[in-house]
Formats: C-alpha cells, structure tokens, sequence
C-alpha cells in the first residue's frame, strides 16, 4: 500500500488568499515584510517543499517495493539452495543440518500416548451452585 500523499490545507489557503489580495492591488506592501511578492515566495518555496516530501514518499515506495521483491527471491533461493543440498548429500546427512535444515534422523516425532493422556485428563474438582450464597466454592468429586 503505497503511503499516502501530503496535502497542506495551510498552502491552499495561502493561494487563494493571494489570489484575493492580488486582486486589491498586485504590488501590495503592508511593511515589515508584509508584501504580496514576499508572500508568494513564500507559498512557492511551501509548494516546492511539499513536492519534494511527495517525491521522496513515491520514491521510498518503490524502494520498499523493490526490497520486498527481492526478499522473495532471496527467500525462494535460499529454499531451493537448502533443496540443492538435500538432493546432493540426503537428507539425513551432516551437510544438510549445516546447511540449515533439519535431517531426518533427528527430527522429532509426536507419540501418541502424549496427545491422547493430555486429553483424557479430568479436573480433580467440579464447581457446583448451591443455594446457601456460597455458591463459588468447589465440590470435590470421587
């Protein structure tokens, strides 16, 4: 998602302020530095600013465009690499578990007498509601 362009309601402001007072009087000077012409100085440099923060946000979207492809190409290389040395030296081989993976012989299995105890375990106590106002108390169950 490409990040999202600045826009300054303050410099949209400024021009249609100056288009105003340009139309009082074009070589306006209010002194102290309060000119028409200063004024749109201003409002340039402002617009040429925001331009160039506008820029440099597209640019930095392709740049992180750019990196992720070639994350994923790195990513995809570095499996097939992994896959290369599976398929020279095996998959139980030394040279696969320094290269990364994970051989064969010792990966770890699940067993089945631990899925199935774990589940079949009941609670040792049942909490039961009774009318007395204790009802939060557990029952022990035999």
């Amino acid at each position: 998602m490409a990040r999202r362009k600045r826009t300054s309601p303050v410099l949209q402001k400024s021009v249609r302020r100056a288009a105003g007072i340009n139309s009082i009087d074009p070589k306006l000077d209010l002194g102290n530095g309060l000119s028409l012409f200063a004024f749109s100085a201003l409002i340039e440099a402002m617009r040429t600013q925001e331009n160039a923060y506008n820029t440099a946000l597209s640019n930095l979207d392709k740049l992180y465009h750019e990196m992720l492809e070639k994350e994923r190409e790195l990513a995809d290389m570095t499996e097939h690499i992994l896959l290369g040395v599976a398929t020279r030296y095996g998959k139980s081989s030394v040279e696969y578990g320094m290269a990364g993976g994970v051989p064969k012989n010792q990966r770890r299995r699940r067993q089945q007498s631990e899925s199935s105890t774990s589940s079949s375990k009941q609670p040792s106590f049942v909490y039961s509601v009774n009318n007395n106002g204790n009802g939060n108390k557990p029952a022990a169950t035999s």
